[in-house]
């Protein structure tokens, strides 16, 4: 049954989300405003669009629901998989369940975690930076002090 609902609902979503549906969504509206004087606007008029488009979206909404909670359990399946494949911590699976305080919390440690590794990062780039910069100097040093003879190359080779 599961697995029947689940292939109905997604035919249903991929064919409601198309181009075509709008546009016969749209038609029937059409059809239905023209129709308007030929029943004199008449309560029951009113009354066909009003109780079909009920029907309609209080299907759909069950329909869209049960995509969506098909595709947020693939994601977070995928998410934990990434995570338990990675050196990534295993805490982090299954955090959806959490409460929104125990994610809040979590959330404010990852930030600290973030801003610490960020301060990491700019002193590794600071100290690769301070190490380079003799180099560059003493290879300035070096060409500068290297005499530049007039002899061609070919006599250098000889020498």
């Amino acid at each position: 049954m599961d697995k029947l609902f689940a292939k109905f609902a997604n035919a249903t979503a991929k064919a409601t989300g198309s181009p075509v549906a709008f546009l016969l969504c749209v038609a029937a509206v059409l059809v239905w405003a023209a129709s308007g004087p030929v029943f004199k606007f008449s309560e029951t008029w009113q009354l066909v669009i009003n109780t079909g488009t009920t029907i309609i979206t209080f299907l759909m909404v069950f329909l869209i629901q049960n995509t969506q909670n098909r595709d947020g359990a693939a994601v977070q399946t995928k998410l934990d998989e990434l995570i338990r494949a990675s050196d990534a911590q295993d805490e982090f699976m299954g955090i959806e369940k959490l409460t929104d305080k125990e994610l809040e919390a979590l959330h404010a440690r990852c930030q600290k975690d973030a801003e610490r590794s960020a301060k990491i990062a700019a002193r590794a780039q600071a100290e690769r930076k301070s190490r380079q910069q003799p180099k560059a100097k003493a290879a300035t040093k070096s060409r500068a002090a290297k005499p530049k003879s007039s002899a061609s190359p070919a006599a250098r080779q000889r020498r």
